[in-house]
């Protein structure tokens, strides 16, 4: 019933968003039928709920990469909200994979990010005219440091942009974690957690790493480059449980790192943000990037 309430919380958002322009306006927000998800047929597919939240052929984060020597790090950001610019992807690329596996969809509802998980589930807002869009963020790019996101031409339609424009891109947390669950395969039982009887004797949850006594070390891990200092700065103190996280503002972007490392600890930090966070870390040294896997 989870997966099916916050399926039904995503069809009155889709309601709200589509109410920005009357003549799109297809759903209701007054009601949500469990046999709603498998019936629906709206005659506009861009707008399939089905479509939004189908489980992936897999969970893609990826690894650090640049962009004409930009460094981008992909990461799991459920407070990620950010502005930049957003343009549309080019209609000769559908039917081509995506970076997840799935199939690009021109008809969808769909968009490309260069650090968010594949698939995200975020509302994206043209800053020009206050309309609004949700959608499934499900390939990489685009590969230019001018924008930050690039929308199919039936998302873009749907907030009224036809080139480029300035946006609020929002992750939505609760329809993104179901949709992770769901492509992973974690079933509703495995994620549920109980409250233990007043009884029983509840074991003690593992503790969080220590954070390393801040020494001076060649080594320095990055974990996510945002546009928004407010969001590196979220992050940056979420980090803190590593070691000596700190935002390094360089150019237009805002680096969150965890400094002051030397070879062995740097290892033990990029392990620990693979596995507990499912992060895929940068590392430089002397402030050079290296292969992560180096040490």
């Amino acid at each position: 019933m989870k997966k099916l309430v916050s399926l039904a919380a995503l069809v009155a958002i889709l309601a709200g968003c589509a109410a920005t322009n009357p003549e799109d306006a297809t759903y209701g927000a007054d009601g949500f039928a469990e046999e709603a998800l498998a019936t629906e047929q709206s005659s506009d597919q861009s707008l399939n709920t089905t479509y939004l939240m189908s489980p992936a052929p897999k969970y893609y984060i990826g690894n650090a990469y640049k962009v004409e020597d930009v460094q981008y790090i992909p990461a799991e950001d459920l407070t990620y909200n950010q502005t930049g610019i957003a343009g549309i992807v080019p209609a000769e690329l559908n039917g081509t994979k995506t970076s997840n596996g799935e199939t690009f969809d021109i008809t969808q509802l769909a968009a490309t990010s260069k650090t968010l998980p594949l698939p995200t589930i975020a509302r994206v807002t043209n800053l020009d005219n206050g309309q609004s869009v949700i959608v499934r963020v499900n390939n990489r790019g685009p590969f230019v440091n001018t924008r930050i996101m690039d929308l199919t031409p039936a998302a873009a339609a749907r907030i009224g942009l036809t080139g480029t424009a300035k946006v609020q891109i929002q992750v939505m947390a609760e329809e993104s974690a179901a949709l992770k669950k769901a492509t992973i395969g974690v079933p509703a039982a495995a994620v549920t957690v109980e409250p233990a009887p007043a009884a029983e004797v509840v074991a003690e949850p593992a503790p969080a790493p220590e954070a390393p006594v801040v020494a001076k070390g060649d080594y320095s891990v990055q974990v996510a480059a945002f546009y928004a200092e407010d969001s590196a700065t979220t992050l940056a103190k979420r980090m803190k449980a590593y070691g000596d996280a700190n935002v390094v503002h360089e150019g237009d972007m805002y680096k969150v790192r965890i400094e002051n490392l030397d070879a062995a600890k740097a290892r033990g930090v990029i392990d620990a943000l693979r596995s507990n966070e499912g992060m895929a870390p940068g590392l430089l040294k002397n402030g050079r990037w290296v292969n992560a896997d180096s040490i």
